[in-house]
């Protein structure tokens, strides 16, 4: 079932890869300002003449994320039609559909406006709620079937509410490394675990900005594991549960091997790339987890 919207759905999740890592290349270039304050056109024009590489970053940036936006909109009207029969599904649209314009909003307010580094992290916050909701819209298109059988295990409250907590957390997590980000703090501590030769910094200016997401990514990949745990002890039954947990763990090693590498490779444009990739996926990984722990019936 839906073979076009399967395929469709796998296309616009990449579209959606490739926006965000565009939007980390932008910041980690400082090319926010490539096309000055003008937009959409960059300075006036449809295609800049001469334009120097940070203009080129920027403007190609836009073009994408225009595109991507409307087969994400795309994307939105056909699930609702075609898995109309799944709540979910609905939902999900209607959030897919809101935060690709509001990201395009608030992308445009800041080349336009100006806005300050805590409004400009969200940025990167949405970009990862919004693949979210794209990849759970493909896989909700790839479990629609016949048989009406979803993927529904049963667990406790208190595992449910956990899980939350832990998604909740990751999203924190997510916008204080893009607070580092805006802040120009990411190479604020030298060398790791200790920061500039301290073990306690202190939290103040860019050098306790980057320190605080030190200690986030860390308590992260902490709960992570007592999720996993979690899991295997009580639910190793269902498999989705189980491999997503893994999944999580490994996927949050993964980020902090990233984000220790960024230090050592002195902001490398290819690991912080793969930093920012990663902890999008582990984002979409657990609020896929979420999606599942919300339904009543269970798979027999």
């Amino acid at each position: 079932m839906h073979k076009a919207l399967k395929f469709y759905g796998i296309i616009t999740s990449i579209g959606v890869l490739i926006v965000l890592l565009q939007g980390a290349t932008v910041t980690k270039t400082d090319s926010g300002e490539g096309c000055g304050a003008t937009w959409p056109l960059c300075f006036g024009e449809v295609i800049p003449t001469s334009p120097e590489i940070e203009t080129i970053i920027e403007y190609s940036h836009r073009i994408v994320a225009g595109l991507v936006g409307i087969m994400i909109l795309i994307l939105a009207m056909w699930s609702w039609k075609k898995l109309s029969h799944i709540r979910e599904a609905r939902l999900f649209a209607m959030l897919a559909f809101i935060l690709i314009v509001f990201q395009g909003l608030l992308g445009a307010g800041a080349v336009v406006f100006g806005q300050s580094h805590a409004i400009l992290a969200l940025h990167f916050g949405i970009s990862a709620m919004s693949l979210a909701s794209v990849v759970i819209l493909t896989i909700l298109a790839f479990e629609d079937n016949p048989k009406g059988i979803r993927i529904a295990p049963k667990v406790t409250k208190g595992f449910k509410y956990y899980v939350f907590f832990v998604l909740s957390y990751c999203y924190a997590v997510i916008y204080s490394g893009a607070y580092v980000k805006h802040t120009e703090a990411t190479l604020a501590c030298s060398g790791f675990p200790q920061c500039n030769g301290m073990w306690f910094p202190g939290l103040e200016g860019p050098i306790g900005s980057h320190y605080f997401h030190r200690v986030v990514g860390m308590l992260l990949f902490a709960f992570l594991v007592i999720l996993m745990i979690w899991t295997i002890a009580k639910y190793r039954q269902h498999l989705v549960l189980l491999w997503s947990s893994i999944l999580s763990v490994l996927l949050v090693l993964l980020q902090i091997i990233s984000g220790v590498s960024v230090v050592f490779t002195q902001n490398s444009l290819t690991v912080g790339l793969m930093h920012a990739l990663i902890v999008s996926l582990l984002f979409t990984t657990l609020s896929y987890m979420m999606l599942i722990l919300t339904r009543e019936k269970s798979i027999k």
